[in-house]
């Protein structure tokens, strides 16, 4: 088993027996470490907070002791300043003698305030099952004692009426033929008129005809 403890601001692991150090605590003989980060036993690791509420580590005060000096040592360039500067820390020998853990018996409890539940609810299906008992005694008691009922003949039921034929649609009458359309009437021709000859082909015309004339004029006046 071990456990896992904080003391001076540092987490460390331990087991029953160990020697370690830690930071110097103000204790002489005995000294308890509570609460607890994880607890494990043979294989089971217990983490929760509420398990871990009343687990504690007890160990036992071997004596102080200082550490290995540490040198400190400030320094800033072109000023002149230097500090030269020396610690020890005390720490406190401890021997650890027990680790309790309360929190791992709660799943016994757990257990035994299951069974108790378990218990009542035995004693009522028996009581349940007692009465159920008793019922059906005093029913075949009472169905014993009365006589037997004459079973009423049910009625004929009523012949369904037939149904009344579904008549016959009319036929339906054949639609009247589409008339023919009239034919298009053939547009009137519209006869051209012919062209009127300009007046400068009247005038050449009317040169042509009086040239012959004065022709046959001449041999006339000649003879």
């Amino acid at each position: 088993m071990y456990a896992i403890i904080r003391a001076g601001g540092k987490q460390a692991k331990v087991q029953e027996g160990d020697v370690i150090d830690v930071e110097r605590l103000k204790a002489s003989d005995e000294i308890t470490f509570t609460p607890l980060l994880i607890v494990g036993d043979d294989g089971t690791v217990i983490s929760d907070r509420d398990a871990l509420q009343n687990a504690k580590v007890v160990a036992e005060v071997l004596g102080e002791r200082r550490g290995e000096k540490i040198d400190i040592f400030k320094y800033k360039s072109k000023t002149g300043y230097r500090r030269h500067q020396g610690h020890r820390q005390t720490y406190t020998t401890i021997q650890v003698t027990k680790i309790e853990t309360p929190g791992a018996k709660a799943p016994a409890k757990k257990a035994s305030a299951k069974k108790a539940p378990d218990a009542a609810a035995s004693a009522v299906a028996d009581a349940a099952a007692d009465q159920t008992v008793d019922a059906g005694l005093d029913v075949a008691a009472e169905s014993q004692s009365k006589p037997e009922a004459t079973p009423k003949k049910a009625k004929p039921k009523a012949e369904a009426k037939p149904k009344a034929e579904a008549k016959p649609k009319a036929e339906a009458k054949p639609k009247a033929e589409a008339k023919p359309k009239a034919e298009a009437k053939p547009k009137a021709t519209v006869a051209k008129k012919p062209a009127t000859k300009s007046a400068a082909e009247d005038t050449a015309a009317g040169a042509t005809d009086e040239a012959p004339a004065e022709a046959g004029a001449a041999p006339d006046e000649e003879a």
